[in-house]
């Protein structure tokens, strides 16, 4: 097994031509979070990472093996929620009020200016359907905010047995199923939302 002890953030300082030539290993965040784990190359070599603890790995970082060879990390795509703000019922400040809440509760998010991500959780997507957000599933590269594993490994903070976390909760339907408004026309299903004529506010 070859050892790598050595991170260089985004390869930076290397030239063009020695990341190019370089081999890859892609990588879920459940493994880059960690400073401590084995994995296997482009190359098929077996490699056992060893970095500084608290240490997460990013996409296009660089390994840099106990042979001087170099490794490029690339952000393995995985099962994701990827929300968006309603463009009928929402504004874009929706996505900010969803990262406080989900940030409230030492969930991992990936913040973008359109949207949000964060790793599969059913509470979760019903409390953000219930605020007006949309809410899809995907396959995609996920890199959270660092604050947001700090101090906690990358785990969840809530429980997944149906209860409420502790934190503030916008609206008293926050963790039922998605409830309906009485906004005379539904979403579209695409929208991972949808609203039933039969209740109203």
């Amino acid at each position: 097994m070859l050892t790598a002890n050595k991170l260089m953030p985004r390869g930076g300082g290397l030239a063009p031509v020695l990341l190019r030539r370089a081999a890859t290993v892609e990588l879920d965040w459940d493994v880059r979070q960690k400073s401590r784990f084995d994995a296997t190359d482009s190359q098929g070599r077996q490699l056992g990472v060893f970095l500084s603890r608290g240490t997460a790995v990013r996409g296009g970082d660089v390994l840099v093996a106990e042979d001087g060879s170099l490794v490029k990390v690339i952000a393995a795509k995985q099962p994701v929620l990827v929300i968006t703000h309603c463009t009928e019922h929402g504004t874009p400040f929706d996505l900010t009020r969803a990262a406080y809440h989900l940030g409230n509760r030492h969930v991992p998010i990936e913040l973008q200016p359109d949207h949000l991500k964060i790793e599969p959780d059913h509470v979760l997507a019903g409390m953000l359907r219930s605020m007006h957000l949309i809410v899809r599933e995907a396959e995609e590269a996920f890199e959270p905010e660092g604050g947001a594993y700090g101090a906690h490994g990358g785990g969840h903070g809530h429980s997944h047995g149906g209860n409420a976390p502790v934190g503030p909760v916008l609206h008293p339907d926050a963790y039922a199923a998605p409830h309906a408004h009485d906004h005379g026309h539904d979403h579209a299903p695409s929208h991972g939302h949808h609203h039933d004529r039969g209740h109203s506010h």
